[in-house]
């Protein structure tokens, strides 16, 4: 894993609107960064990230998988989400509602899926509920950056923090990025919710203690 060259913990603003600016801050740095990724290097890092993720021993265990379609120039998961129905896993997806929370709907393949709002794409079945997350064995979360105690920075709208809020502890909860966006002084607030593992292109890390696989 790669660190990037921030503030030190020490100097990481704590919780209030100087926490909220410094986030703002760093959203803006990491997507320009990744708007910067050659389309090729997108593509082949989403392979390693498919491959690691299939090999974590919460993955393979998983009958039911949530996860999300991936847009731009995040982490790749299209192969994921295919492979993952080959293995015959239940895959669920976000459906954005209006309010920012996320409803959740079953994935059945790349053909079923529709246009939705903010560019994003969503399955097309019956939703099952914002609760139908905290059923899930695995649960995949985009994400800009991950702290080294496993606090993730998202985009700012609170979808995910208020998802990972119902699921049940103990849950594997992975944020998906690329290597040089692990292990960041990540500004917290009082909502923030921790995952407990990272996947990047190196493996799959998972905090407190547990290692790096892959």
């Amino acid at each position: 894993m790669v660190p990037s060259q921030m503030p030190s913990q020490a100097d990481t603003p704590g919780p209030g609107p100087g926490a909220a600016a410094a986030k703002l801050a760093l959203r803006d740095q990491l997507l320009t960064r990744r708007h910067r990724r050659p389309v090729a290097e997108v593509g082949t890092e989403a392979r390693l990230l498919a491959g690691h993720l299939l090999d974590a021993a919460e993955v393979r265990r998983a009958a039911t998988v949530a996860a999300y379609v991936s847009i731009g120039a995040e982490p790749g998961t299209g192969l994921l989400l295919e492979q993952l129905l080959e293995q015959g896993r239940h895959v669920l997806l976000p459906v954005l509602l209006p309010d920012g929370d996320l409803d959740w709907a079953p994935y059945h393949g790349e053909g079923s899926l529709v246009p939705a709002r903010r560019g994003l794409l969503e399955p097309a079945a019956t939703p099952l509920g914002p609760e139908a997350v905290a059923r899930a064995d695995a649960v995949l979360v985009p994400g800009l950056a991950v702290a080294p105690d496993g606090v993730r920075l998202g985009r700012g709208g609170g979808s995910y923090d208020r998802a990972l809020a119902r699921v049940p502890v103990g849950t594997f909860t992975c944020v998906l990025l690329y290597d040089d966006e692990v292990g960041l002084d990540v500004p917290r607030e009082p909502h923030d919710r921790p995952v407990t593992a990272v996947a990047s292109p190196a493996g799959v890390r998972r905090f407190g203690g547990a290692g790096v696989t892959g």
